[in-house]
């Protein structure tokens, strides 16, 4: 009896024993649907799936995704990991892209509208939502496509840090598509795939070529270290291969839209 109650003590002790390794995450608490500290994003989940593989804790630490986030967290060595970098960006070192995501064109899907070019002649005519980028309200790639095109007026702003006191800044654009003030919303596929995922309104979604003449409309995300981490940077890299079908079946789970590398 006896050895029977001791056997349950140490299964009991071993299945809620953590792994001794930590791997710390610098992440925005309130950015869903890529992280959160309350509803987690389809990035958090990326974030388990590569704890789960080292055998470490997934332990975060919170800082708004604003100017100084990168030396507020990671370059300060408060935590090892960022999970969405644009591959080869500037000041850290980045893993093997483990997606390309592109801009698409959202609409509420009982409007019918079926929008798949910006050539299509509505667009200068309906309401169109677009991100706004950075502190100082920067256009992104889409927004120079539309101007090209000669498609301003009727183009609707919306920063994508916005009124940090409300929840999740970066969704007010698509939030404003479901609400019907405006018709369709240009926005960065993962923003409105991981938004669609949730919403009791459905989204059509679609993706737009990589390229628009010279303007790069798809990119390559990857995670990222501190420059000197090459040997956690190889690791990951490792892992990034090793659980490749996993991770795809998150994105394909939060509709990230996808397109082929062109490396």
């Amino acid at each position: 009896m006896r050895l029977l109650v001791a056997l349950s003590l140490l299964i009991a002790h071993t299945a809620v024993a953590s792994p001794d390794r930590e791997l710390r995450v610098c992440a925005d608490p309130n950015n869903f649907p890529f992280t959160h500290s309350e509803i987690p994003g389809f990035e958090n989940a990326v974030a388990a799936v590569i704890g789960r593989a080292l055998e470490a804790r997934v332990e975060y630490t919170w800082r708004a995704q604003r100017r100084g986030f990168l030396r507020e967290t990671l370059l300060s060595g408060d935590c090892d990991v960022v999970l969405a970098a644009p591959y080869g960006m500037a000041r850290v070192r980045t893993t093997q892209p483990y997606y390309r995501s592109v801009y698409v064109i959202a609409s509420r899907a009982d409007k019918k509208l079926d929008i798949r070019s910006l050539d299509d002649p509505r667009l200068r005519t309906l309401r169109v939502g677009v991100e706004l980028v950075g502190d100082d309200g920067a256009n992104p790639p889409p927004v120079h496509a539309l101007a090209q095109r000669g498609i301003v007026d009727n183009v609707v702003g919306f920063l994508v840090t916005g009124d940090y006191r409300e929840p999740s800044p970066p969704t007010r654009v698509m939030e404003a598509l479901v609400a019907g003030r405006i018709d369709v919303a240009l926005v960065w596929g993962p923003l409105a795939g991981g938004f669609a995922h949730r919403s009791r309104v459905p989204i059509a979604i679609a993706p737009l070529p990589p390229r628009d003449g010279a303007i790069r409309l798809a990119f390559d995300i990857a995670l990222a270290v501190r420059p000197a981490d090459r040997a956690l940077a190889a690791e990951l890299d490792r892992v990034l291969v090793d659980h490749r079908a996993e991770i795809a079946r998150v994105l394909d789970t939060w509709r990230i839209p996808r397109v082929e590398t062109d490396r």
